[in-house]
């Protein structure tokens, strides 16, 4: 399975992007899948992820404004990224956890 990361750019604070990560394959034996960011000078970090069954979680930074899910039969995950804020700025990447696959990266830039 490969991943592919879609749906970055550059928007206002305040404001939405929907990134998408579509499989080459099927995903829905996948028990893990996440998105992960990096910022310039930084670690990457874990942003939120989701299980096959469909439980998340998102760490708190992103609470109440990010929005991981997936769709098994489209075999694509994705982050709906509301309330966007300069700090949210990075590469942003899909990966299957469990397999220990990740996808290129998507950037996304939030400017003040």
């Amino acid at each position: 399975v490969q991943l592919q990361a879609s749906g970055g750019g550059l928007v206002q604070a305040g404001g939405s992007l929907r990134l998408s990560c579509a499989a080459s394959g099927s995903i829905s034996r996948i028990p893990v899948m996440a998105w992960y960011r990096q910022a310039p000078g930084k670690e990457r970090e874990l942003v939120a992820s989701i299980t096959d069954g469909g439980s998340t979680s998102h760490v708190d930074s992103v609470k109440g404004r990010f929005t991981i899910s997936r769709d098994n039969a489209k075999n694509t995950m994705y982050l709906q990224m509301n309330s966007l804020e300069p700090v949210d700025t990075a590469v942003y990447y899909c990966s299957a956890v469990s397999w220990g696959i990740w996808g290129r990266g998507t950037q996304v830039t939030v400017s003040s």
